[in-house]
């Protein structure tokens, strides 16, 4: 190859010298000649090889099951590949084009090292990226932070390409540069802080199976609420429920708490856990007199029969005066009205009867005493599960009454006229 290039572009000096030219101008003119058919030499090398990876390549992605050579035809590898094998013939045939101009060989040496360098590059990105592309359309690696490991092998990567073109460009050895490098690594070290500190989370929570893409997280201090849609080296995408898009830091998911609704919806249920407020002086014993009443309601009549029968009997072994309620066992009409929910949920077909279903009251407060609802929705979309509570506490509040009891509601001005 050197001895064909040394006949191509020596011709034009001998011609000129043959002509009696003086040499300086045969030099230049020489130098002139031979940079122009250097330059058609290697875009006919790169139109060719061009044409022949780019056709072998779509051949060979027509005929194959593989998606990766598509996804390398789409990235466009077979383009910087051949724009790298031209470059290569030019680094080599510099020294014969400029053998007559020191000073020059060495510039355009280094540039032509520093471009090539920065193909080769390009073309290790080209593959990484038809690489990630490739693994995000498997199923098993679709949740993965794939991005974050392309990002920190490119990042590596640039480093390394950094570290080679200053090195040729300021001719010195790579070892030298690396140690000088070295010296100042502190420094690197607090630029490339985020970039550290996202990297390392990004492998913490791709181990632990913290996060993954298409999870609901929840995340109150950067107003984080939906599905994520990205995971990046230093940043997660998630995109809300409202179609904004909160940016959240990586390292953050690893040094603050959130919440992931993962494990809710690969579960049988969503947990519905709401309450109403019961008003405490509308909570009373129930007369005989007005249990016939309560019977009616068919979900507890069995039960209520039952209960007669053994209050009836608990009261009379205990010879209990009942002429104050308050003496011996009696039924409340809040505790009908939570066997009642609790019937009432025991057949509502939208709950899993499988998972937790219980109805019970909490703590006091000044406000009443909280009723509390405490069940599986079957269907966890959030759309129907939303309906569903709602239909339960619809009924709920409905049916209040029924029991003569009150919920709880902060005095209106309407009220204050009307009781003044």
């Amino acid at each position: 190859m050197l001895k064909f290039s040394e006949k191509i572009f020596g011709w034009c000096y001998k011609l000129l010298m043959k002509l009696d030219f003086n040499e300086t101008i045969a030099s230049y003119f020489s130098l002139a000649v031979n940079i122009v058919v250097l330059s058609c030499i290697a875009y006919v090398m790169y139109m060719v090889f061009r044409f022949v990876l780019v056709t072998i390549m779509a051949i060979v992605a027509k005929r194959s099951r593989t998606k990766f050579d598509d996804l390398l035809v789409s990235n466009e590898t077979a383009k910087y590949i051949s724009h790298l094998i031209p470059l290569i013939y030019i680094y080599k045939s510099v020294p014969i084009i400029l053998e007559d101009f020191t000073s020059w060989e060495t510039i355009f040496g280094r540039l032509v090292a520093v471009y090539i360098v920065l193909l080769v590059i390009w073309i290790v990105q080209s593959i990484l990226r038809a690489f990630r592309d490739h693994l995000k359309s498997k199923t098993e690696y679709s949740d993965k932070p794939i991005d974050s490991y392309v990002q920190v092998i490119m990042i590596l990567l640039w480093i390394l390409g950094a570290i080679i073109i200053v090195a040729k460009i300021m001719d010195i050895g790579t070892d030298t540069l690396v140690k000088t490098l070295g010296a100042v690594s502190a420094v690197v070290i607090l630029i490339f802080r985020d970039t550290i500190l996202g990297f390392v989370a990004s492998v913490q929570v791709s181990i632990n199976d913290m996060i993954r893409i298409g999870d609901w997280i929840t995340m109150d201090k950067f107003g984080a609420d939906g599905d994520v849609i990205e995971i990046n080296l230093a940043t997660v995408k998630v995109r809300n429920f409202d179609n904004t898009t909160t940016t959240i830091p990586t390292y953050s998911l690893i040094s603050d708490s959130f919440r992931n609704w993962r494990g809710m919806i690969n579960s049988d249920g969503r947990r519905i856990k709401r309450h109403v407020l019961i008003k405490t002086n509308s909570i009373r014993f129930v007369r005989e007199e007005e249990l016939e009443d309560f019977k009616k309601i068919q979900l507890i009549s069995s039960y209520i029969e039952k209960k007669q029968v053994d209050i009836r009997k608990h009261n009379e072994l205990h010879e209990v005066d009942k002429t104050l309620s308050i003496n011996g066992r009696n039924l409340t009409n809040f505790g009908l009205f939570r066997k009642y929910l609790t019937k009432y949920l025991e057949n509502y077909p939208g709950l899993n009867k499988d998972m937790l279903l219980l109805c019970r009251h909490l703590q006091p407060t000044s406000q009443g005493i909280p009723l509390e609802v405490y069940a599986f929705s079957k269907d966890k979309r959030f759309e129907n599960y939303e309906y569903i509570m709602s239909d339960i506490f619809d009924h709920i509040l409905a049916s209040v009454v029924y029991f003569d009891l009150e919920v709880f509601e902060m005095p209106s001005s309407k009220n204050a006229i009307s009781e003044a």
